[in-house]
């Protein structure tokens, strides 16, 4: 591998929520199809289908005075003091997220100023050249911020930059559909800086679009109670599509980065994947392997958080990877020298893919 300028990850953050909603806060819950019909079935059997699918059992929701503004500005304080570095010096701050800042009681979006400037000025950074952008892109968001870093990095456009995914889904889930209870809250933050380095940093990625018949599988639309008269829109989804889509393209984009950067999955020492549904999750590692003609997954290489903290989007990766880099994972670790995937599917539909050496 020859000597050039590599991204290399110099900085991690997390917010997590502290206000904990359990499976069991859902049972008063009255829900329906969405053909408007009411499910029979009793709520505790409903609740408990779902958690076997998905495997959450709890999730995380924000304090009520807080936006995701707020929480991607506590995960950016959270990366700039594991960097050390001066945040004057950032080139670039992307803010992934969904739904801007919605306040408390509301479904209204809220993007202007963008969640980027809002963070830079929460952060009190003065410099003009550091430029502040947000970037929607369903939950791949985080990950397709750091492989835009990457580009402006190796181009020599930029220095150090400053990668955020933050959501607040809480505020936007329909209380009469069940798939309502996959969401959460949070934010996580990554510093990427560029080094000359030969054996480290990312090595390569790859991003695939599919909207022909796949755009709509995530979308907002009204509550499932017909008898809810309201104009707010709340995010649903196709969740049987979406689980087909994933398994059978989730896979082969893993592949292709792979291929792209010679590495062999053999030689992977974890996967870091989108924490969305935790059999799917489970499904996608297997199929990777199995495309390599491996037929018993290895333990321990795909760390899991979706239990205890729900699907907060484009902030399940960067926050995974900093539990884990900051020991609070304690069965997991990165050490120097591991190659890692990161990987996410989401909104658009869009799938990312990208392979790390630390």
């Amino acid at each position: 591998m020859s000597t050039s300028i590599k991204s290399i990850i110099v900085g991690t953050g997390s917010f997590v929520p502290v206000n904990i909603i359990s499976n069991n806060d859902f049972l008063e819950h009255r829900f329906y199809e969405k053909n408007g019909e009411p499910i029979l079935r009793e709520n505790s059997e409903v609740i408990q289908k779902f958690q076997d699918i998905t495997e959450i059992e709890e999730r995380r929701y924000a304090n009520k005075e807080h936006m995701a503004s707020d929480l991607g500005y506590f995960a950016a304080l959270n990366a700039i003091e594991s960097s050390a570095i001066d945040p004057e010096t950032l080139d670039y701050i992307i803010v992934a997220h969904n739904f801007g800042d919605i306040a408390t009681g509301s479904t209204r979006v809220d993007v202007l100023p963008t969640l980027g400037s809002r963070i830079k000025h929460k952060l009190g950074i003065k410099n003009p050249d550091c430029v502040a952008y947000d970037l929607p892109f369903g939950c791949p968001g985080w990950l397709q911020g750091m492989i835009q870093a990457d580009y402006y990095i190796r181009s020599g456009d930029a220095k150090r930059v400053l990668i955020i995914g933050t959501e607040t889904l809480s505020r936007v889930t329909d209380p009469h559909d069940r798939d309502s209870m996959i969401y959460a809250d949070g934010s996580g933050a990554t510093i990427l800086e560029g080094r000359i380095t030969e054996n480290e940093g990312i090595l390569a990625h790859k991003t695939q679009t599919h909207t022909s018949a796949e755009a709509y599988y995530l979308y907002s639309g009204g509550s499932s109670n017909p008898d809810l008269i309201t104009d707010d829109q709340f995010i649903k989804m196709d969740g049987r599509k979406i689980y087909e889509y994933a398994l059978k393209n989730v896979p082969l984009v893993i592949q292709q980065t792979l291929d792209k950067s010679g590495t062999d999955v053999r030689d992977v020492k974890k996967v870091l994947v989108h924490q969305a549904n935790g059999k799917m999750d489970e499904a996608i590692l297997k199929r990777l392997f199995k495309l390599n003609g491996i037929t018993d997954t290895p333990m321990n290489v795909m760390p899991m958080t979706i239990a205890n903290f729900g699907n907060s989007s484009v902030a399940t990766v960067p926050t995974l990877l900093d539990l884990i880099l900051k020991n609070k994972l304690n069965e997991h670790q990165i050490n120097k020298g591991d190659t890692v995937v990161f990987t996410s599917v989401g909104a658009g539909m869009n799938i990312n893919s990208m392979v790390y050496r630390f």
